[in-house]
This record gives C-alpha cells, structure tokens and sequence, in this order.
C-alpha cells in the first residue's frame, strides 16, 4: 500500500461487514488522524485488484496536504466482478460473485462462445439471462423480480434477437468502443449447434451484442447490490464511526459503480449523523438526475437520491469525461432499455431515442440541481471548488477512459474538495 494508515473495509453482497471495522475507523483519530478519506471501487474488481486501484490512486495524496493536515485512508471493498474482456471473456469468473448460479453460467458461456446462428439459440440466451438475474417473464410481457412486483429491465423479457441487435449496432457505431474478442468457430458447440465463423453474417453476428447484453444483465444485478451495500452497510457504519469520533471528518470518494455505493451510503445514515464532509464521484455510473427534486421531463416525480447532497457538510463534486465510451454509449442504451425510473416515460419504448433522460453523471456531471457549479479541470486545479453544494467538473483533459482514474490530477480535486490541501 502506497499510503498509511490505510484500513481495508469489507461487506458482503447485502451489505454486512466483519465485526470492529468501525471501531477501527475511529481509532484512527484517537491516533491523530484528521481526515479519512475512502475510496468505493467500482464493478468489475477483484478484491487484490481494488487493494491495488486504492494504492495507486492514494499515492498522490501525501505530498498534496497542508500542514497540520492528519490523513488516513480506506479501501471500501465490495463484491462486485472481475468480467475481463481480452483476450477472450472471461465469463467464468462470474461464478466468484455469483456462485448459486454456476450452472447457469456454464450454459451463457457455451452459448457465447459457439456462437450459434439459431433464432432458438438466442431465445435460450434470454431464458438464461432472466434465469441469472431472477426475473420472471409476465404474460404482459413486463417480468417481476422473483418474489417482488418491481418492474424489471425491458431488455431482459424483450425479443433476444432484437436487443441482441440493437447492442451490435451500438457497439459498431462507435468506434471508439473496444470490439469483443472473437472465438475458434465451433469450439465445445452443443448438440444441435450451428455455429459461424466468429461474429460473421446473419443471426451470427449478434452475438457480438449478446456479450454486451450479459454485461448489462449483470451491471443490473450489481447496480442493485452496489446501492444495498452504501445503504445499508457503509451509511450504517459510517453513522457508528460518528459516534465513536465525532471530530473526524469523512471524505468519500466512489468510482463508476463505486460511486453509486458512496452516493447511496448518504441515504444510510442515521438521522442527525453527518460525518461526510466531501463526496467526490468519479465516473459515475448512475442518472445525472439521481439528486434532482423534480426531473425535466417529468416534474412530478424526483431523482432516486432527491437531496441527499445536503447530508454533505461540503461540497459533493462528479468528475465527468466526454471519453468514456462506457457512459456514452452503453449506460443510456442499457438505461433506456431498462427503463430507468429516473429517465423512462411512458411514451416510450425499447428502442427510445437519443434524449438527455438517459446521460450517466460520469458523462456531463450533475443535472436539474439549481445551484450546481460547473467548471473545468483547469478552473478547479487553479481555484479549488466550492465549500458547499454540487459540483460538476470537466475532466476530460486527464481522463480518456472509463477507468482512467490514477490521475494526480484527480487527486487534486479530492483534495480541494476536502479542504485539505496547501
């Protein structure tokens, strides 16, 4: 590890922790420390892999503080996935954060790897998909959650071959977007199986977009855990360190997933605990609307986190980046389709269109908030941010891609909304 003191906080995928972490939390002001700042990765993280994004992106930290200045460090360390893509997918490691559906899995990557040019193939791909996330398809072709009635992503009880297609095209259209990796035609084909050479013609090349699709499904289900684990497991905690010691200020950063969890985290504090002194959001992977108290389009109706900003004794800044292709492109195809509560309106259907509704505020920072400044990375590296309030800052200069987060540049901006540095 880059910095000391640093402490490693774990939950599980519903948000409990080992016994004394917030007591280890505080002791660290017994020790003199001042600060805690604690970083939430996002998904697609192993637990070595999180240890060694917090290392990195620590590392700047020491020489950017002001005297009397007494920081220490946390890793919030989650089960989200580790879901690679080159050289070929590695679907199997899903079965580390999902392991009661390992035969499931067996079968996607069967199917994703044989690539069978077969409309019957593609309907037991979505049959898989509602199998792995837990929903059940209605008659009115809607689907539940199994043992809810919370609706469910579209995309997951729509016509497979149709949305299959539809990420196909997306992910042709941008060029900017790494293409999967391909596979040898026919290696471990089931019986039946017609399999094509890679992605090539017909209802074969879809399966370039059925990669995608699995994404999708499994950013649902970890989009779901990553808001149950902030509530209902970093708010709480949080809210025990107060306690224990009230003087320590609390800076929360989150990356893409992460920064899900950490904005969800403000929802989960106790009454009257305000321990967080600053939110940095890094690439967020959720609405750009999620803090409004009315939405554009609809008025009546507020964003899923409507006010939670003023649980931040300072500012709550979102880093945000034209670049990330994963936000540009894919967030507001899969948001559309799964009709997000904070940009689905009734007039539309699964293809929608291009529309603000469906933006990530990891791609143009905060929206509907009055109030909310906006500034550059440079404008923000030369004046800091505001003590108060939310914040968008413009950090394309620095950041190219969805994970190009290690930046000191980055780390600047933590640093400045925390009202720690020189």
């Amino acid at each position: 590890m880059s910095v000391e003191p640093y402490r490693e906080i774990t939950f599980d995928k519903e948000g409990d922790g080992p016994a004394g972490q917030s007591a280890a939390l505080a002791a660290l002001a017994r020790q003199g420390v001042t600060d805690l700042v604690m970083l939430a990765h996002g998904w697609n993280s192993s637990p070595s892999g999180a240890t060694r994004l917090c290392s990195d992106f620590f590392e700047p930290f020491p020489g950017l503080l002001a005297p009397g200045i007494e920081a220490g460090y946390a890793g919030v360390i989650w089960p989200s996935m580790m879901f690679t893509g080159e050289p070929v997918p590695d679907y199997r490691a899903l079965v580390t954060v999902l392991p009661e559906k390992e035969p499931v899995l067996d079968r996607l990557t069967e199917l994703l790897v044989t690539t069978p040019a077969e409309e019957r193939a593609f309907a037991e791909f979505g049959s898989l998909l509602r199998e792995l996330t837990d929903v059940v398809a209605g008659a009115d072709g809607e689907g539940v959650a199994a043992g809810s009635g919370e609706p469910l992503p579209a995309f997951l009880v729509a016509d497979p071959v149709e949305v299959c297609a539809l990420f196909t095209e997306a992910l042709e259209a941008d060029t900017t977007a790494p293409a999967p990796a391909t596979t040898a035609a026919g290696a471990g084909a089931g019986a039946g199986a017609v399999p094509v050479e890679g992605f090539g013609g017909g209802l074969g090349r879809y399966w370039k977009g059925a990669r995608e699709v699995l994404r999708q499904a499994t950013y649902y289900v970890m989009k779901k855990r990553a808001g149950r684990v902030g509530a209902s497991g970093l708010g709480p905690l949080l809210g025990e360190v107060a306690r224990a010691a009230p003087g320590l200020r609390v800076h929360l950063v989150g990356h893409s997933m992460g920064a899900r969890l950490v904005a969800h985290a403000l929802g989960g504090l106790p009454s009257g605990a305000r321990p967080v002194a600053s939110v940095t959001l890094l690439q967020g992977a959720f609405s750009h609307y999620a803090f409004a108290a009315r939405l554009p389009h609809d008025p009546g109706r507020s964003g899923s986190l409507r006010d939670m900003q003023s649980r931040v004794r300072g500012p709550l800044v979102a880093c945000y980046s034209r670049h990330d292709a994963a936000l540009r492109v894919m967030y507001p195809l899969a948001s559309r389709l799964a009709r997000d509560s904070e940009s689905f309106g009734p007039a539309d259907g699964l293809l929608g269109s291009d529309d603000p509704r469906w933006g990530a505020i990891g791609h143009d920072g905060v929206r509907a908030v009055p109030g909310t400044v906006v500034r550059t990375l440079a404008a923000a590296l030369r004046e800091g941010v505001p003590a108060s309030g939310c914040v968008s800052v413009d950090t394309a200069d620095v950041v190219r891609s969805h994970s190009d987060i290690c930046r000191p540049e980055l780390a600047r901006v933590v640093v400045s909304a925390a009202r720690v540095g020189r």
